[in-house]
This record gives structure tokens, C-alpha cells and sequence, in this order.
């Protein structure tokens, strides 16, 4: 797989012109349909455009129905291109319908949002959410390739390019601590984004290369996941009170931050940088009494969780990382109580 970040004017041409597909499509939701595919469309070949709904909301089996037909209905076979223009759902989606479609096509991602370009669209992670439970169905694939363009961010509203700096948060929390010392003194309008695309995608390249299938340090990957997937999968049912990733991957790392605390596996200073800057970023995120049961429920579906125990992903320092770390429900409680006080 090769991740490209260029203007698009150069690296979609090129991938087309070196290979042979019978046939191609690109996969838009309704907003990347109207703001992203003009700029590419001149690119192409002859091609079909499937247009699916925007959201979180529609990352299910119900679209993937729609997107098979469509590739079934234009008679695409096994030597097709499909092309995923969007955010983390359209990939993860796209990527998962190509990857299963008469058991595999070709398939390329194109990230659109500061989230996809970071985290989404490295690493050949394809899923759906199944029954309110996110990313629950899915496989690792990799991609042909990923063309990245951060010209796309002139597209994006301020909440989308808030709720992608979460990860690459994680990703200086976890990999290097000098460089989270030099974003975390900076306001997100200061942020050198063409640098930090491309020190994120090197960061996960290089953890996804040796690791693919989260067998070991790629767990790290899910730092602030673990409680941060549930906060986001429990509001997801609510229209009002509905989360972004990266708004809840934030309120997971400083609630995982504080386990690892407590632990003693990080120094209060480390802790206490997160959260302010994390709040100062992000805000706080209100969790009732009443969400604190099925928050908590929601974790023991975690993919990381092994024989019914929720393992995390816990800082051991700045800009490093454990994995599989046992947490008991007391310990989550007791940081989600923390985060709220």
C-alpha cells in the first residue's frame, strides 16, 4: 500500500494510467458528492458515482446492501476500481463493501476530513456498526493506495477539523512526546496541519507495519478508544446529544490518562497537560447519572477486551504506550467520575 500526500491533480492520474480496471466507480456521501468529487471528477475515466447518506448513522448493513447492489446492478467484476471520496465512514464503509464484493476488488482511498487523512484511511481497519455497537463487523484490507490532499480541509467546518486533531493528539501521546510538546502550547488555528498529516500517517504507518492485525503494539492505536468508543456509541442514539470522534476519543484520553494515573504508570504533570489542554480544545462533554451504566456496558464489547476483562491502551510516559492492560469496572467508573468533576 502507498500513501501519496500531494495534490490530487498529480497522484490520481498517475494511479489510474498504471493500471488496467474494467471498470470504475467512486463512492461519495451527500456532502462529499457537492463539495469533493468536482475536484476530482476531470481526473477520471468513464466511471459510475454512488451516492450514499451522510453520517455515522448510515455506517451499516443497510447501506453496504445499497452500495453491492449498485456494483452488481453496473455488472462490476472482479477487476474493478472502486474509489472511497470522504470522511472515516466512507472509507471504513467503501473499504468493506469492495473488500467483501464477489470476495475482494481493488479499492483506493481518498480522506477528506483532517480524521480520515490521520487515522481512518492508514492501516486497512473496514467495518460497520451493527446494532448500535461501532465498527462490531468488519476486516483488515489494505488499500491499493491513499491519496492524501489537505487542499480538502478548505471544505471542512471547524468541528471536523477539531475532531480530527484528537488523533493526532494520540498519535504524540503515544509515539512522541517532543512533539506533543510543541502542539499541545499551540491553539488548534496555529497548528502546522501539512506537518502534522504527514507525521501522524509516518506514525501509523510504521505501527500498522508491524503489526497489521492488532495482534500486539498496534493496540496502542487505542489509547482513549476504549471509554472514548463507548461515550460516542452511547450518544449516537440521541440526535442532540450526538458526539463527533474526535469530541469523544477526547474525553477518552483524559479519562484513560487518569486509570493510568492511578496506576502509576504516568506522573501527575502528564496528566494534568492533557486534560487542560484537551478541555481547553474540546470542552467538557456532559455524562449523566443515568449514562454511566450502559457507557460502562458498552466497553465490555471492546475488541481489545479478552475472556469478558476490558484490556486498554494506557500511557507509560510521554509519547509512549502499554496495551492489554487489565481495568476493572471500578477504575472506569471512577475516571469517568473525574472527568465529570
Amino acid at each position: 500500500m502507498s500513501v501519496l500526500i500531494s495534490p490530487l491533480a498529480e497522484s490520481l492520474p498517475t494511479f489510474i494510467q498504471q493500471h488496467n480496471y474494467s471498470a470504475v466507480a467512486v463512492l461519495v456521501d451527500t456532502n462529499t458528492k457537492r463539495f469533493c468529487y468536482p475536484a476530482i471528477k476531470n481526473f477520471l475515466p468513464k466511471h459510475k458515482i454512488f451516492t450514499v447518506p451522510a453520517g455515522e448513522q448510515h455506517k451499516n448493513l443497510a447501506t453496504c446492501e445499497t452500495v453491492w447492489q449498485g456494483l452488481t446492478n453496473a455488472q462490476f467484476d472482479r477487476h474493478a476500481l472502486l474509489i472511497n471520496l470522504g470522511g472515516g465512514v466512507i472509507g471504513d464503509l467503501g473499504g468493506f463493501c469492495a473488500a467483501t464484493y464477489k470476495r475482494g476488488i481493488d479499492f483506493i482511498q481518498i480522506p477528506t476530513t483532517l480524521l480520515s487523512q490521520v487515522d481512518a484511511s492508514v492501516g486497512g481497519k473496514l467495518g460497520i456498526d451493527f446494532h448500535g455497537f461501532k465498527n462490531h463487523i468488519g476486516v483488515f484490507k489494505l488499500p491499493e493506495a491513499v491519496l492524501i490532499d489537505t487542499a480538502f480541509f478548505q471544505t471542512l467546518p471547524e468541528l471536523e477539523l477539531r475532531s480530527g486533531f484528537a488523533e493526532i493528539v494520540k498519535h504524540c501521546l503515544i509515539a512522541d512526546g517532543a512533539k506533543w510538546n510543541i502542539i499541545r502550547r499551540r491553539d488548534l488555528h496555529d497548528q502546522d496541519w501539512n506537518d502534522l498529516v504527514a507525521h501522524s500517517v509516518e506514525i501509523k504507518k510504521n505501527i500498522v507495519g508491524q503489526d497489521p492485525t492488532e495482534r500486539g503494539i498496534r493496540k496502542i492505536l487505542n489509547f482513549g478508544h476504549t471509554l472514548g468508543h463507548a461515550l460516542e456509541t452511547h450518544f449516537l442514539a440521541d440526535p442532540k446529544r450526538r458526539l463527533l470522534h474526535g469530541e469523544a476519543i477526547a474525553a477518552g484520553m483524559i479519562a484513560e490518562a487518569f486509570i493510568a494515573h492511578r496506576k502509576g504508570m504516568i506522573q501527575a504533570g502528564l496528566l494534568e497537560q492533557i486534560e487542560e489542554y484537551l478541555f481547553a480544545v474540546y470542552g467538557r462533554v456532559t455524562i449523566a447519572d443515568t449514562d454511566l451504566e450502559p457507557v460502562l456496558a458498552l466497553t465490555l464489547q471492546d475488541k481489545k477486551n479478552r475472556n469478558g476483562q476490558v484490556r486498554m491502551a494506557l500511557l507509560d510516559g510521554p509519547g509512549s504506550c502499554a496495551y492489554d492492560v487489565p481495568v476493572t469496572k471500578a477504575e472506569m467508573s471512577r475516571a469517568l467520575e473525574y472527568y465529570r468533576t
